[in-house]
């Protein structure tokens, strides 16, 4: 099987954050486990979406939903590890698109990983993928999109 690699446009990075490696995050190799950085990117996409005033479920019943997950691990990270997860959004569509993050660790300029998480807009209530609204779509006007 091929193997995985995401590159992403230096200049679609749209906001950051920093998340502390725990205690608790760390694997019996000890290091950041997968499950905990997934954590932790979900984590960052909930903040991102907060300050672009991006409500996660709409009183419509409207909402955003992960599709795919995708990442590549670089480098290990450590308990008590800062760590700078750049958030990004591309490949939008008529439904949704691609939530971007590049994940490293300032304190020596480590990549320490990158990921790619895929979504659409989905009623809740009717249980059906709806079109993206545009007062998402408004906010990312330099967004490349993809014909769907």
């Amino acid at each position: 099987m091929a193997r995985l690699k995401l590159e992403f446009p230096e200049n679609q990075f749209c906001y950051s954050t920093h998340l502390s490696v725990r205690v608790t995050d760390i694997n019996a190799a000890n290091h950041l486990g997968n499950d905990s950085m997934i954590s932790m990117i979900s984590e960052a996409r909930a903040r991102f979406l907060f300050e672009f005033g991006i409500q996660e479920t709409r009183e419509d019943g409207t909402g955003i939903i992960v599709t795919d997950l995708a990442t590549t691990y670089r480098t290990e990270a450590h308990a008590r590890d800062q760590l700078l997860f750049e958030v990004g959004v591309m490949d939008f569509n008529k439904y949704g698109g691609d939530i971007t993050f590049r994940i490293t660790r300032p304190a020596d300029g480590s990549l320490v990983a990158m990921a790619k998480s895929g979504f659409v807009f989905f009623n809740y209530r009717t249980g059906q993928v709806v079109a993206m609204p545009e007062s998402f779509s408004v906010l990312f006007p330099k967004v490349n999109w993809l014909e769907q």
